[in-house]
């Protein structure tokens, strides 16, 4: 099960550590990968860019032959959390799966009208399941499209899960351009669900801030508000860039820009962090609002988002080769510290939450901004850890040398940004696409960004 990532970044300021209790044990009748497959025959001696390419699709089957049979959603995970068997479905990882498949079309992987017959049937599907003023809850069943509880109280829209769904769905929109009957009706849909989506709603009647949940049965309760600087980012370039609900410029300057974590300034390891908590927080910070927005080039009053990410990363790294808590395996080539599971449950791993746990996604997803260390990563990861770390759906979501451990599990919001940041590092597809939205360049406008890559 994946925590409530805003759980995480919340607390970061006040050195809280954050963790789950074991929800995340894989039952034994699920097991995550097939018994057949074995990683040990995987490729060897690959250049470069037959790995880059082999991981992408190898991956990619998690979205494709791992998606709900019903709806073609993403599942939250390969194996069972919570004790809600085998249905529940992830909104936010379902807009990460979106942009994979887009990737697939492509490069060929999926033929082009299977991509979009796929999509069409998962958009179909959105279209008939729950939602509350057009913002989809974090988990639906992905039989009936009913709501899953996330939590106690959480039983409603979920804002920011709901902007990771519609960035993918934006970038679909935008590849499958062609005149014909499946991708006229694939656009025609999406762009139903964007306008209905009701972003200014969750400014809680006209507050300066966004949040991030709502509930017919609980209303407010949940009381999260989206103050940066965490992964959220997105969903204010999308509330800003609604066609119909937009919200107004000071919902961003005076919420999210003033959030207790907004502004650093500070060095570590002799690197500037301009945004964020000290070390910058897990990883993901880089990845989930810049899976299609692109940060090269964009800023705005506070800071440079190519620098912000980049740095980010750098200082991620220099951690984990400095390695002061002396964990196994750490170093120029193991490194990457995100949220994801770890012995015992779930945590959000940082350089001021470590636990000796390394998620592949933290450094594959990071190509773009570190394209050497990266891939000194992914070959100690394929070649040197591949028994223990290579899967059917490509590698797991963690391991730590420390303990001896290595996952079983894959998690949607952890495989997808593999997928994706690795092809904006060899083609910059995903950020073309979104970036070339009509909206989405009148939002930033709005809200006052510059991008190099918007006339």
């Amino acid at each position: 099960m994946k925590i409530h990532i805003f759980y995480i970044s919340l607390f970061f300021g006040a050195s809280l550590l954050v963790s789950l209790p074991s929800f995340a044990q894989k039952k034994k009748n699920s097991p995550a990968v097939p018994p057949t497959f074995d990683p040990t025959s995987r490729p060897k001696n690959l250049s470069d860019d037959d790995l880059l390419e082999l991981v992408q699709k190898q991956t990619f089957r998690y979205f494709w032959d791992f998606g709900h049979p019903v709806s073609g959603l993403a599942r939250e995970r390969s194996n069972e959390s919570f004790n809600y068997g085998s249905e529940v479905v992830t909104t936010g990882g379902t807009g990460f799966g979106v942009m994979a498949m887009v990737v697939a079309a492509e490069r060929g992987w999926q033929p082009r009208d299977s991509v979009v017959n796929r999509l069409l049937k998962m958009v179909m599907f959105l279209q008939k399941a729950d939602a509350y003023h057009g913002i989809f809850p974090h988990w639906l069943n992905g039989s009936t499209g009913k709501t899953i509880p996330f939590s106690r109280k959480d039983d409603g829209a979920d804002l920011v899960e709901s902007a990771f769904l519609f960035q993918g769905l934006l970038c679909a929109r935008q590849y499958f351009k062609n005149d014909t009957p499946a991708e006229n009706n694939l656009r025609n849909r999406i762009n139903n669900l964007w306008r209905e989506a009701e972003w200014d709603f969750f400014t809680r009647e006209g507050r300066e801030v966004l949040y991030w949940h709502w509930s017919p049965n609980n209303g407010w309760a949940m009381d999260f508000e989206l103050r940066g600087y965490n992964e959220t980012l997105i969903t204010y370039i999308l509330a800003a860039s609604s066609p119909r609900y937009s919200i107004r410029p000071d919902v961003y300057h005076q919420g999210w820009a003033v959030g207790r974590n907004f502004l650093n300034k500070r060095e570590f390891y002799d690197v500037k962090l301009p945004l964020g908590p000290d070390y910058g927080g897990p990883l993901f910070f880089t990845h989930y609002s810049f899976l299609g927005l692109n940060p090269k080039g964009l800023t705005d009053r506070y800071a440079d988002y190519w620098e912000q990410n980049t740095n980010h990363t750098l200082i991620n790294y220099l951690y984990c080769v400095d390695n002061p808590r002396k964990f196994k395996g750490y170093g120029e080539n193991s490194w990457g510290l995100t949220s994801s599971d770890t012995p015992g449950g779930y945590r959000g791993h940082s350089p001021t939450n470590d636990n000796g746990t390394i998620t592949p996604t933290a450094a594959l997803s990071a190509f773009p901004y570190t394209p050497d260390k990266s891939m000194k990563a992914l070959r100690h990861f394929y070649d040197d850890l591949g028994d223990k770390t290579w899967s059917e759906y490509g590698f797991v979501d963690a391991f730590n040398e420390s303990e001896n451990w290595y996952a079983d599990s894959h998690l949607a919001i952890d495989q997808g940004p593999i997928i994706v940041m690795i092809e904006n590092h060899r083609t910059g597809l995903l950020w073309n696409l979104f970036m070339s939205c009509p909206e989405i360049s009148e939002g930033l406008k709005k809200l006052d960004f510059k991008s190099t890559v918007i006339k």
